[in-house]
């Protein structure tokens, strides 16, 4: 497997509690954006995607909570591809403060038609493209 991909972010006071803690749910965004960024760098836009007829969806995620950011704590939010099937791709992502692990999950998306929102195979070049990083 080749590297993570990751991006930087920033923590801001939205993302917290009154204490100053990143609120648990902001750790699945972060992990969206990542994956959303991923995908952008290889040609696509948007994860819904309705010029190839379909939408990639959260079918499921699982993450485990080992360390507390704070407000205005600097992040790095990371996706790779963990498994790549035809109508479904998983990631492994983390959330990093420096190199320090806060944070990990396994995020499955679905592939979906647009009309319908029945599972379908990927589009044969966002497949290629996601088979390309792994």
């Amino acid at each position: 497997m080749k590297e993570a991909f990751g991006i930087p972010v920033r923590v801001y006071i939205e993302d917290t509690d009154a204490a100053g803690i990143v609120y648990y749910v902001n750790y699945l965004k972060y992990m969206e954006r990542a994956r959303t960024e991923l995908l952008r760098s290889l040609g696509y836009d948007k994860p819904a995607m309705p010029q190839e007829g379909v939408l990639l969806v959260v079918h499921s995620a699982e993450v485990q909570y080992r360390r507390s950011a704070r407000l205005d704590d600097a992040l790095r939010a990371t996706a790779a591809i963990g498994k790549l099937g035809r109508a479904a791709v998983t990631f492994e992502q983390k959330i990093w403060r420096g190199d320090e692990l806060i944070c990990e999950g396994v995020v499955k998306v679905a592939c979906v038609a647009d009309d319908s929102r029945r599972p379908c195979a990927l589009p044969e070049p966002i497949y290629s493209a996601l088979k390309a990083v792994i």
